[in-house]
């Protein structure tokens, strides 16, 4: 899956300054949330010009950041952490320590490999309004990433699909660490390497892959 991934050109040619870095991990035992899951005090504080190139990057597709706001600034906003279940309450931790937008996808649910594009707008996003599930679209140009079935989060990392989503009872995950100037690669490796001594905490056996795509 890894080296399948791509960044599409309309993309990049829309932030040339983006990188991600792409973590698999398998073999996972996840669980239940099981309470706090360490300190999530940012760790030195470049979160204002990181998440204004966020917000910056939406307005360029045609998204108010103040109505969809990209994931990182949703979870900084916050209080307490939402308590979803161990892996996605360990990505949540690292998100909000580095100041880092991060998605966590099942791998197995996928169909054919992640790519990032500029919407038609026919793609089917599955996901849940009123309690009910439903089947919603992009608006055309809007940036998703996606497989071959649809929609797997819309508005770069805004919101994530429910067909993909990590639950308790998922093996293998593929996780996304996204990143726009000023924030340093070698801090998108850190939050890299924090995610994956957090994974090997909760499942000692998991075995880590990784690949940066870079400017």
């Amino acid at each position: 899956m890894l080296d399948q991934i791509v960044i599409d050109e309309a993309v990049q040619a829309l932030r040339p300054d983006f990188a991600v870095l792409l973590m698999t991990a398998e073999g996972l035992a996840n669980g239940p949330s099981d309470g706090p899951t360490g300190d999530v005090t940012p760790a030195d504080g470049v979160a204002g010009g990181h998440v204004e190139a966020w917000r910056e990057a939406y307005r360029g597709f045609g998204v108010n950041p103040k109505r969809a706001r990209p994931s990182v600034d949703a979870l900084l906003r916050r209080g307490d952490l939402p308590e979803i279940n161990r892996v996605v309450d360990a990505y949540n931790v690292v998100s909000v320590r580095f100041e880092l937008p991060i998605g966590g996808e099942d791998l197995d649910a996928y169909d054919g490999p992640a790519r990032l594009v500029r919407a038609t707008g026919d793609e089917p996003f599955a996901t849940v309004k009123n309690g009910e599930p439903v089947v919603e679209h992009p608006e055309p140009g809007e940036v998703i990433w996606r497989d071959d079935t649809g929609v797997t989060c819309r508005r770069w990392n805004w919101r994530q699909c429910t067909r993909t989503r990590i639950t308790e009872d998922t093996k293998n995950a593929l996780f996304i660490l996204e990143r726009l100037e000023p924030y340093p690669l070698d801090r998108l490796r850190a939050a890299g390497e924090a995610l994956s001594g957090m994974l090997a905490e909760i499942s000692p056996d998991v075995v880590i892959r990784t690949r940066l795509l870079e400017p």
